[in-house]
């Protein structure tokens, strides 16, 4: 029964993908950007879609079990932070901007070289992001089918590609809507039936009111912060939730659907964290998989285990299908140079090479997800690796025009270095063993996990201030989309109402 329900949640998000594909009418613009006039139901859909995953979900419970409430419950509210951020100051402009993919940003204000280095760094990252929800699909068709995890990674990924190659973003957004509706009565229902079966008994230091977990870097709050800032400030440069501020029809509709979102992550993850901690009171010691599919299959009722485990699957895909989406898309139009040139009756090469660059990146998240099993941690390390290098010419470029392309391509390649650099001398990574690739020595051992997401994020803001101020100004290239004489050729050959980027000095 389990089976065929999940079975049957997946085949109607499916169809539903199919069927919206008909709108895309050849037009890279749709199938990239959802020709830029998705509702606010469908934008804050989206964003949710790509926040909620099983990073969030079986991420959260694990290290909510294992280390307590706060070291789970940081992914979810990281996320929720970011897009709370992300619409009190980027929604309205980025929106207004009228981009196509987030790299176009960097090139615009920065240049050529500035735009190729991002989009290198946004690929890997997201690679990486995709692998997550691909390893808790991968553990959700081992654990309750049977079949080989590294197949379950496939599945997960042959279905999320089989519906988004053809429907595009505009796929994304509505069959989201199904998927969280799905998991957010999946998520309050269990919180509800834990309550009335077996209370809200939580371990003490476990639980939510337990602040030592945020105070006391013993009980791991320097790795809890470090994952809060990671994923609240990191994940601002998403191309994912990029992509649907891009798509929404107006920049106030934009900035909506990031607080809707917002509040909609917290709804959902929260209290998964609060039902598996509680669960620890008579669930066995020594588990045989993750700690909520062992809570679904073995104890709660039967429609729960269902809807929880649906909404799950339709998180996964949701976060993949969107990731994979925009990775393809910057590969082959800011890596590749393809560019949209639509005309009726003709096919659109930035549409098709597309379509085709989802299958090797696809391929890659496969191949990261089977080497690397963990939830969670996959999340972060994206993330932590973006707040090291993109993070700052971002912001920075946004709101002070002294910034160059010297500054933003030195603040790159120095966030990043410090990053590796403090990634492979560190034993532990996010309280976990670092089992990526770690250099034994004697400088560094577990207790410095977390301290290098700040290190290597204050050497990347040092380094673009330092170099922006000794270095010429050259002049902000205006963002004024109405001007096509002033852009390139990318966004003179997509017209659309947009008002220039605002600069402070």
């Amino acid at each position: 029964m389990v089976l065929f329900g999940v079975g049957v949640s997946i085949a109607v998000v499916v169809l539903v993908g199919f069927l919206v594909s008909r709108r895309i009418a050849g037009d890279s613009a749709n199938f990239l950007v959802g020709g830029r006039t998705l509702p606010l139901i469908l934008v804050g859909g989206a964003l949710m879609g790509s926040a909620v995953d099983t990073n969030a979900t079986l991420g959260n419970t694990d290290l909510a079990s294992e280390f307590g409430f706060w070291a789970g419950a940081c992914l979810p509210l990281g996320l929720a932070l970011c897009l709370l951020f992300t619409g009190l100051f980027f929604a309205k402009p980025m929106n207004r901007m009228g981009l196509t993919s987030f790299p176009d940003y960097y090139r615009l204000r920065f240049g050529r070289g500035v735009e190729v280095a991002a989009s290198v760094m946004l690929m890997i990252g997201f690679c990486i992001l995709v692998a997550g929800n691909l390893v808790a699909g991968g553990f959700l068709f081992n654990y309750f089918l049977g079949i080989p995890y590294w197949l379950g990674t496939v599945v997960i990924a042959a279905l999320a590609v089989a519906y988004t190659g053809t429907g595009g973003l505009l796929a994304d957004a509505y069959t989201a809507i199904i998927q969280m509706a799905m998991i957010l009565v999946g998520a309050m229902g269990l919180l509800i039936w834990m309550v009335l079966t077996h209370g809200l008994a939580i371990e003490e230091g476990m639980g939510p009111l337990d602040l030592g977990q945020m105070t006391d870097p013993a009980q791991g709050a320097t790795v809890n912060w470090a994952t809060l800032i990671a994923l609240g400030i990191g994940d601002i440069v998403a191309i994912d939730f990029m992509q649907r501020v891009f798509a929404a029809k107006s920049p106030e509709t934009a900035r909506r659907a990031c607080f809707g979102a917002a509040a909609g992550v917290v709804a959902i993850c929260v209290p998964f964290g609060l039902v598996v901690l509680s669960a620890r009171a008579f669930l066995p010691g020594d588990l045989d998989g993750p700690i909520l599919l062992v809570l679904l299959d073995g104890y709660a009722p039967l429609a729960l285990t269902i809807l929880v485990l649906c909404g799950l699957v339709g998180a996964s895909m949701s976060t993949a299908n969107g990731a994979i989406l925009a990775i393809s898309n910057v590969c082959v139009r800011n890596l590749g140079g393809v560019r949209r040139t639509h005309v009726p009756g003709q096919p659109d090469p930035l549409l098709r090479a597309t379509r085709i660059a989802m299958v090797p990146v696809t391929l890659l998240a496969i191949a990261i997800a089977i080497y690397v099993k963990q939830t969670g941690i996959l999340l972060t390390l994206a993330f932590d690796l973006l707040l090291a290098c993109l993070v700052v010419p971002f912001i920075l470029g946004l709101v002070w025009r002294k910034g160059t392309s010297t500054a933003a391509l030195a603040s790159i390649v120095v966030g990043l270095s410090v990053r590796l650099v403090l990634f492979v001398m560190t034993p532990t990574m996010y309280g976990l063993d670092n089992t990526i690739l770690y250099i034994p020595n004697g400088v560094f051992d577990a207790t410095f996990d977390g301290w290098p997401t700040f290190i290597a994020f204050a050497a990347s803001l040092a380094t673009y201030v330092v170099v922006a101020l000794v270095t010429p100004a050259a002049p902000i290239r205006g963002l004024d989309i109405q001007m096509a004489e002033d852009l390139d050729d990318a966004l003179a050959a997509e017209p659309v109402t947009a008002r220039p980027l605002t600069t402070a000095r």
